[in-house]
């Protein structure tokens, strides 16, 4: 289960004051955010909307991969599959036309090279040891665990510092950007696609050895303090990278956004981009020089951070763990710097490489997953060494 999911338990009232709290927070992000235009008012809402939903939903991505290897419970990774089917059949229209409501997209598509087999191989690993992934350490820092916010710094630097490496990277064979949907044609990757995807579910349900859960409560107190099923949360976040790709112009991602902080936060204690080739290409030399909030990926992330701390606070689960074990801090912080350095090389996270990816048809999507997992096998046997369950 996520961090985020089991925090505080005895709790089942909203917290007025911690509420408030979220309330203020939101509300100065969305003024900070409309000072630089309307639609990253609507980027910011996105990502509360996602914060909320995967904090609800309790929707971890790598908790799944974890019990599936030592418990063989599927059931957030089929929930994961369902998530991707559902991305691919609302993408695939849209990126066959190269817009939505009049406005050019892309989608989220990178060279399946060494770089990203390398970097999601080490961002499993890191993943396991953190405790959670790209959305995950989002959400969790957002609802209170002390753990993942030291992750979260970590990931910062781990992603600054392989910016700074990405000239070696780069320079590794790659073969070209392979989208099976320009290749192949949009309706025949999608029911491959599909088709795969439906395979790996279905093979996963006879795998799976969980025991059923009971059905949550119904009615406005689950809508309002969770919990949310989980296939409902990944059919919701579906949608709203589905909304993502029409307001940015690009899928959901989450890790260029700790790329940035790390390398603004090193300029403040005198780092020299100058130096550093990849912070002297256009797009990079010029979200350094502007403020944050005019960038697409912060602002959605801040959004989630609030909308994550929103929801902790409707479910009466927010509690601000700051005293953790010596050993979990050890790991939060070489899983953060693993998952920052790896995300960065690999064009992505789980969620920018992985979901986004894999909806746009992307080889390096499946690339990541593939290398990922195995990580991830890594990172499961390591986790008691630092004394983790």
């Amino acid at each position: 289960m996520p961090p985020a999911a089991s925090a505080a338990p005895g709790f089942s009232r909203p917290q007025p004051a911690i509420l408030a709290c979220a309330l203020v927070v939101a509300g100065a992000l969305v003024v900070a955010a409309a000072a630089v235009g309307s639609r990253q008012v609507v980027l910011f809402g996105l990502g509360a909307s996602l914060g909320i939903v995967l904090y609800h939903a309790a929707f971890g991505f790598a908790s799944a991969y974890r019990v599936l290897i030592e418990q063989r419970e599927a059931r957030g990774v089929r929930a994961q599959l369902a998530m991707l089917a559902a991305a691919t059949l609302l993408f695939a229209p849209a990126l066959a036309d190269g817009s939505l409501f009049g406005r050019g997209i892309v989608g989220a598509v990178a060279p399946a090279g060494l770089s990203v087999a390398a970097g999601a191989f080490l961002f499993g690993i890191g993943m396991q040891l953190a405790g959670g992934c790209g959305s995950g350490t989002l959400y969790a820092a957002g609802g209170g665990q002390g753990r993942m916010i030291v992750a979260l710094a970590a990931f910062c630097a781990g992603s600054f510092w392989a910016s700074l490496h990405m000239g070696f990277w780069q320079r590794l064979p790659a073969p070209p950007e392979v989208a099976l949907g320009e290749t192949w044609g949009w309706p025949v990757a999608v029911v491959v696609q599909l088709t795969v995807l439906g395979a790996l579910w279905l093979w996963l349900g006879r795998y799976d050895r969980a025991a059923p859960i009971p059905a949550p409560r119904s009615g406005a107190a689950r809508l309002v303090q969770g919990p949310w099923p989980l296939l409902g949360g990944a059919l919701a976040l579906a949608v709203l990278n589905f909304a993502t790709l029409a307001a940015a112009g690009h899928p959901w991602s989450i890790t260029w956004a700790f790329t940035l902080w790390g390398a603004k936060i090193a300029r403040w204690f005198g780092w020299d981009p100058a130096a550093v080739p990849f912070w002297n290409s256009g797009f990079q030399s010029k979200a350094l020089e502007a403020s944050v909030f005019a960038d697409t990926t912060s602002v959605m992330d801040f959004g989630i951070l609030a909308g994550a701390f929103l929801a902790a606070a409707l479910a009466g689960r927010f509690v601000l763990r700051l005293k953790q074990p010596i050993g979990a801090l050890a790991a939060a912080v070489l899983g953060g710097l693993a998952m920052g350095y790896g995300a960065r090389i690999a064009y992505g996270c789980n969620i920018g490489a992985f979901f986004s990816g894999v909806a746009s048809t992307s080889l390096h999507g499946w690339l990541w997953i593939a290398a990922a997992l195995p990580g991830c096998w890594v990172g499961v046997r390591l986790r008691p060494r630092f004394g983790l369950r």
